[in-house]
């Protein structure tokens, strides 16, 4: 069993700007969280280097001495703008750089691109970021983006590998349901999945990185601002206010109650061990939000 901290962390859940006093507090109850939560469950460990697939989610910046783990869906595409900008000098905004041209551009260095030795020195004298999400709004954000949208490799591909392994009409050319896309997760190792919704702790192991900022998605634009700033990044550069699919809602707590609606108990439950070292790691209101889900699951 996952064992949780005895108190409640500090949250700031407004995306208006706090006081600067309460944003670090904030921080030292997130970081208090995290590390109590890793002593108790024996997550640290000491590492003669960084695991290559993590060190393979970990951008180096070096202008601003910034290092930013990537976590899919929580607002990661427009991290790889602002560090294309902040390498390159930039003074365009990050709205304006391409969406699509940031996943492939060689601008970007990964922390695995480096020999051991100077990775562990990097961590050790970079500021450390990394942004976390409610673990079940990021596995609908990512069902929603991943399997509900023209992207070849997640439509056709990924879909099909579900179909062959969750459907038993294996023609049928629907798209794969919520419930499927669940239960193919389900049958996975967990250090396998996909990176999109592997579990945050396995992505960025900050059990054993010892992050400076922990933000959130939740609180995404005041973290942020918080970032640039503790980086030196230019004083008008800001986080951007950019969606892929703009026309869409962004997935938020009543769409991803919609989806777990179709779940079944017994997935819910599975669903929930998943990410059990999330919500406890992070401080997401892990029975509270599930009971809910819960009472609300036919």
């Amino acid at each position: 069993d996952v064992h949780f901290p005895f108190y409640l962390p500090f949250l700031h859940t407004s995306s208006l700007p706090v006081p600067k006093e309460d944003w670090l507090m904030s921080q030292v109850y997130r970081k208090d969280t995290l590390n109590s939560t890793c002593l108790m469950n024996n997550l640290s460990h000491s590492q003669s280097k960084v695991k290559h697939n993590v060190a393979r989610q970990i951008f180096v910046e070096h202008n601003h001495k910034f290092i930013y783990c990537e976590v899919p869906k929580v607002g990661c595409s427009n991290w790889k703008k602002i560090i294309v900008l902040l390498t390159m000098n930039l003074s365009r905004k990050a709205n304006e750089v391409n969406h699509d041209v940031i996943h492939q551009t060689p601008l970007i260095k990964r922390l695995s691109s480096y020999p051991s030795d100077y990775q562990k020195k990097l961590l050790t004298s970079y500021t450390k970021v990394m942004f976390t999400r409610d673990p079940l709004e990021r596995l609908v954000s990512a069902y929603r983006d991943k399997l509900l949208h023209s992207e070849p490799y997640y439509s056709i591909t990924v879909a099909n590998e579900i179909k062959a392994t969750c459907r038993k009409n294996k023609n049928l050319t629907e798209k794969v349901t919520f419930q499927e896309f669940v239960n193919f997760i389900l049958t996975k190792n967990q250090e396998l999945l996909d990176i999109h919704w592997k579990p945050v702790f396995l992505l960025c192991d900050p059990c054993n990185i010892h992050y400076d900022i922990m933000g959130k998605f939740e609180t995404l634009e005041q973290d942020s601002e918080h970032v640039l700033r503790n980086i030196g990044a230019p004083e008008d550069m800001h986080y951007p206010n950019f969606k892929k699919y703009g026309s869409e809602k962004r997935t938020s707590d009543n769409i991803t109650l919609e989806y777990l609606r179709k779940l079944s108990s017994e997935q819910i439950e599975k669903i929930k061990k998943l990410y059990q070292m999330d919500f406890a790691l992070f401080s997401y209101p892990y029975d509270l939000k599930m009971n809910l889900y819960e009472t609300d699951t036919v």
